[in-house]
């Protein structure tokens, strides 16, 4: 169907009348069991809870959060505060209450849906008082008004409400790698611009699947999963639980499969662990024998009716894409921020190059600046920042392009690479500036190494910290194993250094025997690194490293 000029709520009641019974959502609740959604009921609880949220008396464009791993309530509440005049404010579900309280009190929410979350006894004391919440059928215990009880009180809202394209329609607040998070302001029509042309550009159309597990709060997941289902029509399946994520890819069977590169690094090493890469080399050089195993290892990942992969939010090592490229996944690198809906560029089928991020979206203007820095302009992009003008001002050149702080170039087919964050980048002692990102990638081709922050500000040379993958860390205590691991590790370096300039070639790899993760404030709640948090934490050992003049060093 054309979607030109159609609003989300638009497309909400368009679904409603053209596929009422037609199955929509599939929510599983525990014990190998399902509740399905069909698109007439999910409208349905959609306009119970709208009717439910106009009862209140809200002040008018009251902010209303959503604080819950994803599952079907998140999707009917977004359209339920929609359809009630009012703005919603996703909450990553593993926030700490000192975030949770900021967001609240900044953004002056009234009401809260909670959902599913592992640890709503730490997040709570984040609430205050004043905040109305509301539980999903999936919640932790507690005492609030439920879902399903307010669903079967209220009667539905029968008006089509319609909302102003330049009207504020939700506050993502980005999961912030360096201080408070900000308030990124979307639209309406940012947000239908991104959806529709996310959609239009990929050929998606009604009869796909999807398995939604990445945090709907991120604007990755929210543009092409639920709005994505919203503009093309096709079927969503949630997750359970990291222990069901197998399962629960069987049994969405999707076609289209979206995840970010620590995900797709964890699912690598799990199948090397199973056949290991130099066996699987040698296998996927005969020529009958190949066929079989890319089918098998794509069937047992619950990847073998997937058409269309995606990557995003963070750069993928080369070694990682290609083998999966290998295995005849053809997994699409793509590039956005929360600033513009996750709607900048695309790598398209047939038209991949490793190492790029892919073509400007249908729309989208991109232009380098003189300091090299990625600017982008489309209707996708922001309104400005939540109550921060000042910020909002620096975040835009005076021709309205959006910074977005990476650093990039752009080939001949109009393709953008990103080399690395104009914030990250550091000089070290001799004065010369090393852009991090580019030597991580080489790093990360190493399958024993799940993540990787190269440092060394004000040092003569840069240094790498790795975390080993979780299947490895066990085997460290086989001293034959650990041994070869550091010859590796020490071939890596030297690899490594040839395809550098001499100021990037690193000193040693320190082997950390942390586990960064988002609980410890490592990592972001998309699974990014906090490399301030990172760097701060082993700052003290850094001197200490340096004079030991080894390659290899275990902490």
């Amino acid at each position: 169907m054309d979607t030109t000029n159609k609003l989300p709520l638009d497309m909400v009641y368009h679904w409603e009348k053209a596929k009422k019974n037609d199955l929509y959502m599939t929510q599983p609740v525990g014990d190998g069991k399902v509740v399905e959604y069909t698109w007439g009921r999910a409208v349905e609880e959609a306009r119970r809870m709208a009717a439910y949220l106009k009862s209140l008396n809200l002040p008018e464009k009251s902010r209303v959060g959503i604080i819950s791993k994803n599952c079907a309530q998140w999707v009917m509440s977004d359209w339920a505060i929609w359809m009630a005049g009012h703005i919603s404010v996703p909450l990553y579900p593993t926030l700490n209450a000192d975030t949770v309280n900021y967001i609240l009190n900044h953004a002056e929410c009234e009401v809260l849906f909670v959902g599913k979350l592992d640890d709503w006894d730490m997040m709570k004391p984040g609430v205050p008082e004043s905040v109305r919440c509301i539980s999903y059928p999936l919640s932790p215990p507690n005492d609030f008004e439920t879902w399903d009880d307010i669903v079967s009180k209220y009667p539905p809202l029968e008006e089509n409400v319609q909302r102003d394209p330049e009207e504020l329609a939700t506050i993502v607040y980005t999961s912030g790698s360096t201080g408070r998070p900000k308030g990124v302001m979307l639209s309406f029509n940012n947000m239908a611009f991104a959806a529709a042309g996310g959609i239009e550009t990929l050929g998606v159309g009604p009869n796909e699947r999807m398995l939604s597990y990445l945090p709907l709060a991120h604007v990755f997941e929210r543009t092409f999963v639920e709005l994505g289902s919203l503009y093309s029509g096709f079927q969503l399946y949630f997750a359970e639980s990291l222990d069901t994520f197998v399962q629960d890819l069987q049994r969405a069977q999707p076609t289209l499969f979206l995840s970010v590169p620590r995900l797709w690094v964890k699912f690598q090493h799990g199948v090397l662990q199973k056949l290991p890469k130099e066996k699987m080399d040698r296998l996927m050089k005969i020529p009958l024998v190949n066929r079989l195993i890319k089918k098998k290892v794509l069937k047992g990942l619950g990847l073998d009716k997937v058409k269309l992969a995606g990557s995003g939010s963070a750069p993928l090592s080369h070694d990682v894409l290609d083998w999966y490229r290998n295995l005849g996944l053809e997994l699409l690198e793509g590039y956005g921020m929360s600033e513009n809906f996750a709607y900048s560029h695309m790598n398209k089928p047939g038209r991949t190059r490793t190492g790029y991020v892919g073509e400007s979206l249908p729309g989208v203007e991109t232009k380098i600046s003189e300091e090299g820095e990625v600017l982008v302009k489309s209707p996708a992009t922001m309104m400005g920042y939540y109550k921060d003008e000042e910020k909002t001002r620096e975040t835009f050149t005076e021709d309205g392009f959006l910074k977005t702080g990476d650093k990039g170039e752009i080939d001949e087919m109009g393709r953008l690479k990103i080399t690395g964050r104009i914030k990250e980048i550091f000089k070290t002692s001799k004065g010369k500036y090393i852009a991090p990102a580019p030597i991580e990638n080489r790093l990360m081709s190493h399958d024993a190494i799940e993540m990787v922050c190269v440092s060394g500000a004000n040092q003569t040379q840069p240094h790498a910290l790795v975390m080993l993958g979780e299947e490895t860390r066990p085997k460290l205590a086989d001293d034959n194993y650990r041994k070869q691991l550091e010859d590796s590790f020490k071939s890596l370096i030297q690899e490594v250094n040839k395809t550098v300039d001499p100021h990037e070639q690193l000193a040693f790899i320190t082997v950390v025997s942390d586990e960064w993760s988002i609980e410890n404030s490592f990592l972001t709640p998309t699974l990014k690194l906090k490399r301030n948090v990172v760097e701060d934490a082993y700052q003290e050992k850094v001197a200490n490293w340096y004079a030991q003049k080894q390659p290899v060093i275990w902490q």
